[in-house]
């Protein structure tokens, strides 16, 4: 057991703004990406948001901070080099995306997800996320890109 919680890392406390945007824009930058005003403006719409958010709500926050319609398929685009470049994770049952407060860290991606709320938490795991990869390979399955999202009721709203 002492083996598991040395690999599971919760991360749901967010890095302030300013750096979490550092953070993406030097890892873009790393991958030979460059770093717009767009793809700055994306992320921190992104990064404003306290739970996973659709590129809808990112395009309408970013249109109302810049006064002019954004529109959705340009922010799916940017969306898709953030996470293909670990910046963002996609929560894939909600359609929906995250700012990886740890873009830096090479981890499968484990979600927490509230019915009630929709607070999601990541979670690394690497002893469970390797069982889940060596299980795809034993089925003689190559996996890229393991997602595991668990749904229920989180803490807070257990409590109400």
């Amino acid at each position: 057991m002492a083996d598991h919680q040395h690999h599971a890392r919760h991360h749901h406390d967010r890095e302030e703004g300013g750096s979490l945007a550092g953070a993406a824009r030097t890892t873009m930058e790393a991958s030979g990406e460059q770093w717009t005003q767009m793809r700055a403006a994306v992320f921190e719409a992104l990064a404003s948001f306290d739970r996973p958010a659709s590129a809808y709500d990112i395009a309408d926050k970013v249109s109302k901070d810049q006064g002019r319609r954004v529109a959705a398929n340009s922010v799916y685009r940017i969306l898709d080099l953030f996470v293909n470049a670990n910046v963002a994770r996609r929560v894939e049952s909600a359609n929906a995306y995250v700012a990886n407060d740890h873009p830096a860290c090479l981890h499968d991606c484990i979600f927490l997800i509230c019915d009630n709320c929709g607070q999601t938490t990541h979670l690394d795991d690497d002893k469970l996320a390797g069982g889940v990869r060596d299980a795809a390979k034993q089925a003689g399955f190559s996996p890229d890109r393991p997602v595991i999202e668990v749904r229920g009721t989180c803490e807070d709203c257990r409590k109400d």
